[in-house]
């Protein structure tokens, strides 16, 4: 069977040429005469394989000196919980309200302190991003926390919010590596992987070292420390190291292919091919306001939810899957992540005006 176009919010889609070096890799990992699934983290091999690992994000990314690195597990959901655990000194934190993974990370954030929602785009089913030009943001605030792209509403930050001064910390889930990334604007950066790095199971964080604090209060978790991993270069414990290799044949795939700048390129180009035939269409409609649309995420209506099925169900048969949108939203998404190919998207457009066309619209 030959492989489907995989318009998966997550897992998503990697790079065939990644599989397939994987694939060729997976019994014996450079000589080692071991796959990288079961030989020791304690080893020299993979010691210098995350090692290797890192220094290729720092370099595709522009990481500073003066900022860790982690790899870590738990999914990007657990940093909804350390986060205010380990950035909280006032005990005060502003959250900006732009979908399920803010709001869950809000809620978390109270457990830990007074976590302030300054803006919101619930009253519209987060179609949008608020305007956060002057946002009313405590003066004590440790920090002000934003999920960049939304995965469900497909909404992305175009232009960062004014934090008049406070530290930002981005969920960059769906968006990393997507785009080029001016790290010294943040604080600290969180991503899972499994959307446009590698499998899920790593959690990519990325921590100025100011903020790695040694003054924590006993009762947060040892594993829950970020000075924990950052002291033991990620290897604290066992760390998911498969997966970790995984992102690091990522890391080499993004640099042989021109970096973050050539990758927003043709995140540009896949994304405006897209959106410009669901404005043109009689039938499909778009969810989020134009300004704010995400490259990454692409969510689509018709208004009849038993069409949307029978599209979904034909998608699939004919080899575009995975389109079915998040059970909070319905209708369609079509998540157009970097190892799209855009001959995947040029599949599902010209699939979509066929469906129109046998319906009529």
């Amino acid at each position: 069977m030959s492989r489907v176009y995989n318009f998966s919010a997550g897992p998503a889609v990697l790079p065939e040429e990644v599989l397939k070096t994987a694939a060729d890799e997976m019994l014996d990992y450079k000589g080692s005469g071991m796959s990288v699934m079961e030989m020791s983290h304690r080893g020299k091999v993979y010691d210098a394989l995350i090692k290797e690992a890192e220094q290729d994000l720092r370099e595709l990314v522009g990481i500073p000196d003066d900022y860790a690195v982690l790899f870590l597990q738990g999914g990007a959901s657990t940093q909804f919980a350390m986060v205010p655990m380990n950035l909280m000194k006032n005990g005060k934190a502003a959250y900006i309200i732009t979908g399920q993974w803010a709001k869950k990370a809000w809620q978390e954030g109270k457990k830990y302190g007074d976590a302030v929602a300054v803006a919101s785009s619930a009253d519209r089913t987060f179609a949008y991003i608020p305007d956060c030009s002057d946002l009313d943001i405590p003066e004590d605030a440790d920090y002000v926390y934003i999920c960049e792209n939304n995965t469900i509403y497909g909404t992305v930050y175009h232009e960062l919010p004014n934090t008049k001064g406070h530290l930002l910390v981005s969920d960059m889930s769906s968006c990393f590596l997507s785009r080029p990334i001016d790290v010294t604007k943040y604080g600290l950066i969180f991503a899972g992987a499994q959307k446009n790095v590698g499998p899920a199971g790593v959690t990519i964080v990325i921590i100025r070292k100011d903020l790695i604090r040694d003054d924590l209060p006993e009762s947060v978790p040892t594993m829950l420390k970020y000075k924990t991993h950052a002291d033991a270069g990620s290897m604290y414990n066992t760390p998911p190291c498969y997966n970790i290799y995984m992102c690091g044949l990522v890391f080499k795939w993004l640099k042989k292919n021109g970096g973050l700048e050539a990758m927003e390129k043709k995140n540009q180009a896949k994304a405006a091919k897209f959106y410009a035939y669901l404005d043109s269409s009689k039938m499909f409609k778009g969810t989020v306001d134009a300004k704010d649309r995400s490259l990454m995420n692409a969510p689509f209506v018709t208004g009849n939810a038993e069409l949307d099925a029978e599209f979904v169900k034909k998608a699939e048969a004919a080899g575009l899957v995975s389109l079915k949108g998040h059970r909070t939203v319905g209708g369609m998404r079509a998540s157009i992540y970097n190892a799209m190919p855009e001959e995947g998207v040029d599949a599902l457009i010209e699939f979509m005006k066929k469906f129109e066309e046998e319906h009529g619209a």
